[in-house]
């Protein structure tokens, strides 16, 4: 079943058919984590956003390089070109080595995507490990006229690049309303303009990472990593380049301009990006001091959550908005998704239960057939994973209409149903059952003491003996099992 995907391309600022450069390879690169505190609901949702990506690109048959970076070096405070490195302000904090600080976010932040159900990507590079590559792109960019050196540092000249191309195709801006928008101080500094950008920093005496270069002893600016590495990786042309929307200006803006005053023309074919997650309607970020981390959501331990949220009802709350719309967090929208996420698998579960009929009614038949369909059909109309979620919901409304006889279903269209519920649901959305997961020992464990006690309940109810029976389901309930009597005899679950 061949699938023409759509995908919104902020390059050009509309959706467009996706055609590969080389099919069925697609190279893809996602902006990763910069590794100096906790992750946190911010980073979850790029995380989660191309992984759907990723896990649909590979099921519709290309062969996937998902290239998703480290950042361990040179991103500055506030994204700016002066101050302290984030994880070096954080190591001398802690008196550790800056490089000890990186790993030990970097193992949280693996852990952390790990609960989340979030596949690794096929490369994982880190920007220290890659300082070769970022300054020979220096050079390239030197060399080509495009950059100059002050004090032994190298920056990017954003007007003799913009009289030849344009800078701020991505995010629309033009120079002069940069201009107009920068602290313009002539003289001042080590740049001809305030909004040139740093491609390679010379490191004062207290600097602790440092790098041999032409230049100076230093480090690479935050911009370069990811021009150097997804060259390097991807090619000096590739499919897609991801990350969150906040990036497009100045992170992006700056990449295309690096590649382009390098290698003459752009690297990356699609340019996608995902909205923010919002507190109150500001932005969620460690910048601003207002978020809370993956780890506080899945323990509850935060001053304005109301409740631990598990990993699966995180992943289905950001999955329940369209990856391009803002997403604002409250307790209320976290339980609805919590709801949400147990309707959908108690819907999957209840399958098992069906029984098939000789022929399934027409209008069953009807929606079963259609159901795949319009499934890829969201799928294919850039992701559009609330769509999917709905269409999941009507199917799970159609298995309770079966499990209580109330329509009928052919044993082939069951299974189609079964197919397309578990691949939309595990496959591609990437959920997963936790509860089964952990039920299933415990349910085997106590498979034969419920037989008994049910077969207990259910003599109280020949003998029409209603307050044993109802005080044998009420003390289960209390203990954990839920009840469920259906005209085909009782069944419990945890």
């Amino acid at each position: 079943m061949e699938q023409n995907l759509l995908i919104y391309n902020t390059l050009t600022r509309s959706k467009e058919l996706f055609k590969p450069l080389n099919a069925p390879h697609v190279g893809m690169y996602v902006c990763g984590p910069t590794v100096y505190g906790d992750p946190h609901l911010g980073h979850a949702r790029p995380a989660i956003t191309f992984d759907v990506l990723f896990r649909y690109l590979k099921h519709l048959g290309y062969k996937v390089r998902y290239v998703r970076n480290i950042t361990d070096v040179g991103h500055l405070e506030h994204d700016a070109d002066e101050g302290d490195d984030k994880i070096e302000k954080k190591a001398r904090l802690e008196q550790l080595e800056p490089m000890e600080i990186a790993q030990y976010y970097t193992n949280r932040y693996h852990k952390a995507m790990d609960m989340l159900n979030v596949l690794p990507p096929s490369i994982e590079p880190h920007a220290t490990g890659h300082i070769i590559e970022q300054e020979e792109l220096v050079k390239e960019i030197m060399n080509n006229g495009f950059a100059y050196e002050s004090n032994g540092s190298i920056y990017f000249d954003v007007e003799k690049y913009d009289q030849k191309y344009h800078y701020g195709i991505l995010s629309g801006r033009n120079l002069t309303d940069i201009k107009d928008n920068s602290r313009e101080l002539n003289g001042v500094g080590e740049k001809k303009h305030q909004y040139d950008f740093a491609l390679w920093k010379k490191a004062t005496p207290e600097h602790i990472m440092r790098w041999p270069s032409p230049w100076s002893q230093g480090y690479p600016g935050w911009h370069c990593e990811c021009t150097a590495m997804g060259r390097k990786y991807l090619g000096n042309h590739f499919d897609i380049h991801g990350g969150g929307m906040d990036l497009i200006f100045p992170h992006h803006e700056c990449e295309i301009a690096q590649a382009v005053a390098s290698q003459g023309d752009q690297m990356v074919h699609y340019w996608m990006h995902n909205n923010m997650i919002t507190i109150n309607g500001q932005k969620m970020g460690k910048s601003l001091g207002n978020f809370i981390t993956l780890e506080q959501f899945f323990t509850g331990n935060h001053p304005t959550l109301e409740q631990a949220y598990s990993p699966m009802t995180i992943r289905f709350f950001i999955l329940s908005a369209h990856y391009r719309g803002t997403v604002d967090f409250s307790n209320e929208a976290l339980k609805a998704a919590q709801k949400g996420y147990d309707r959908l698998m108690k819907g999957i579960k209840d399958l098992a239960r069906v029984q098939a009929a000789k022929g399934s009614q027409p209008e069953v038949q009807k929606f079963v057939k259609e159901l795949r369909q319009r499934c890829y059909d969201a799928m294919n109309d850039d992701l559009q994973t609330p769509l999917v979620i709905s269409a999941l919901f009507e199917a799970c409304h159609l298995v309770n209409q079966l499990v209580d006889h109330k329509a009928k279903i052919s044993a082939d269209d069951l299974k189609e149903l079964g197919d397309t519920m578990r691949l939309f649901t595990f496959d591609l959305l990437g959920l997963k059952d936790d509860a089964a997961e952990g039920n299933a020992s415990r349910e085997k464990a106590y498979g034969k003491v419920m037989e008994m006690v049910l077969r207990l309940r259910q003599q109280a109810k020949e003998a029409k003996d209603w307050a044993t029976s109802d005080q044998i389901r009420d003390a289960l309930n209390d203990a954990g099992f839920v009840i469920n009597d259906t005209k085909d005899g009782t069944t419990w679950s945890l």
